[in-house]
């Protein structure tokens, strides 16, 4: 037994000194002695004494249960009474300052010696449970988010101070209350009031998480988007002693990606407009070639009419080939009007391979610009798909127009632009082959992120914007080397058979 530095409050003397020479004899010493309780608190506030012997009754206004009750308030130092007898109501008093063990004049010394070896320990236990407790408590006071206790009935025991400010219900008033009363949550869209979650991580003894769309019910009428998890809090045989829910206030966050949610929409029509843009380009020049053999045509046609001998036969050749002309150049604005007419927003059957020889025909102008040479291996077992028609095309015209202008700058090979389309019961794969310079292997993920480019011009919007219509579709893109020259862009699709199962589902 280590040595401890003791108060002896006692007021028969010749008691107070046979105490002190027991003390003394089994090891410990004497700070002070006193045998008015209004002098106790100065004096263990003075010698600071790791044990006081108290009496409990003492002679004066001030008897040993109100001095053992300051001394504790205050000192924190553990007290054990000494009577010879005492009343029910004074016990009752003496039971209320908590002390630390009772001895009965006269006692032995083995006695003394045990009362203050247990009286010592358990102080001591009951430090190291305060120190961790208060540990515990100032580290859930201080994370940023809103953390809530409670026991085994689901009863809030611990609120921090960012679980107050969220519900509203400061710590003092919601402990003891139902966790439903203080933690009233329900679905945002429906108003349904969603499951206690104690009650449930306590029902199925595991971690659990609320569902999407939840809103906290503050206690001001505030209505507190949140996220949370709750874990339930195990004892040391194993029981659910509890639950612990650890929640945050996802208001900011909603905003954030809504925000992104808009800019990726802008940048998304933006790319359309430079898309339609190239569009409108190519058409021009698909329909320039058209236009001008009909105005070449009808003059020619003219002048085979206007000589001394208008040579019928002639001018009807001319005027034939000034028809064929005029339905080429309807072939091509049917080509857009069809295009414009399907552009509508909304998830509809698709042809693939239709939609890729579409347009490759408005693009065709482009392509030969570009001294590219074109060919496809479109495969005729390729399933449909359920996809956006608009947001596809743009997939399209983008990956082709990369492929074309990558190879404006070869002078010594073929500028070989492939197109291929190939797929089963369950995807559709398209594959878009050119012979340009190519993608250096370490860059083939990185070219699909927003604002990477290898064009001194570009925006690096384009392959991101690709990437995320295909993975809104359910598909999937990526790139890959095309030996000896060049890249493959090759990009999936869900068949029909899965998305329109997907689509009565929803």
């Amino acid at each position: 037994m280590r040595s401890a530095r003791i108060l002896i409050v006692e007021d028969n003397l010749i008691v107070a000194r046979d105490i002190e020479r027991q003390l003394m004899g089994i090891g410990h010493s004497v700070v002070g002695m006193t045998g008015r309780g209004e002098d106790a608190l100065r004096l263990a506030l003075s010698t600071q004494p790791e044990l006081v012997l108290m009496d409990i009754r003492l002679e004066g206004p001030v008897d040993g249960v109100d001095a053992a009750e300051q001394i504790r308030r205050y000192c924190h130092v553990p007290v054990v009474f000494l009577t010879a007898y005492a009343d029910d109501e004074t016990v009752r008093r003496a039971s209320l300052t908590e002390p630390f063990g009772y001895l009965l004049k006269p006692f032995e010394d083995i006695q003394l010696r045990t009362v203050i070896e247990m009286a010592l320990y358990k102080h001591g236990a009951e430090r190291k449970l305060r120190d961790s407790e208060r540990r515990f408590v100032t580290t859930l006071s201080s994370i940023g988010d809103a953390v809530i206790a409670t026991d085994n009935q689901a009863r809030v025991t611990f609120m921090n101070p960012v679980a107050e400010s969220l519900t509203g219900w400061p710590q003092s008033e919601a402990v003891g209350r139902p966790l439903t009363e203080v933690f009233h949550i329900a679905h945002e869209e429906t108003r349904k009031t969603v499951e206690d979650p104690a009650a449930k991580i306590m029902r199925l003894g595991t971690v659990v998480g609320l569902a999407n769309h939840t809103v906290l019910l503050a206690r001001d009428g505030r209505e507190i988007p949140i996220d949370d998890c709750g874990a339930p809090i195990i004892d040391d045989q194993g029981a659910t002693a509890g639950a612990v829910l650890v929640f945050r206030d996802i208001t900011q966050r909603r905003r954030a990606e809504e925000a992104l949610r808009a800019s990726q929409a802008t940048l998304v029509h933006a790319t359309r407009l430079t898309t339609m843009g190239e569009l409108v380009a190519s058409i021009a020049h698909e329909l320039n070639q058209p236009l001008m053999a009909i105005v070449t045509n009808a003059e020619t046609c003219l002048q085979w009419l206007s000589g001394a001998k208008p040579d019928l036969d002639e001018a009807r050749k001319a005027a034939e080939r000034a028809v064929r002309n005029g339905h080429r150049a309807g072939d091509v604005i049917r080509s857009v009007r069809a295009l414009v007419r399907k552009s509508s927003s909304g998830m509809t059957l698709l042809d693939m391979n239709g939609m890729i020889v579409e347009i490759l025909d408005l693009m065709r102008a482009e392509i030969r610009r570009h001294e590219v040479v074109l060919s496809t291996e479109l495969l005729p077992s390729v399933e449909p798909v359920w996809a956006d028609r608009v947001q596809i095309e743009q997939v399209l015209v983008n990956l082709i127009m990369n492929a074309v202008e990558t190879m404006s700058l070869v002078v010594d090979r073929p500028r070989a632009l492939h197109i291929s389309s190939e797929g089963d019961a369950d995807n559709v794969l398209v594959a878009i082959a050119d012979s340009g310079s190519g993608i250096e292997l370490s860059k083939t993920d990185q070219i699909f992120e927003a604002f990477f480019t290898t064009k001194p011009e570009g925006m690096g919007m384009g392959l991101s914007i690709c990437r995320s219509i295909l993975e809104a579709h359910r598909g999937h893109i990526w790139a890959s080397p095309n030996r000896p020259h060049g890249s493959i862009m090759r990009f999936t699709l869900p068949a029909a058979k899965n998305g329109a199962s997907d689509e009565s589902s929803s």
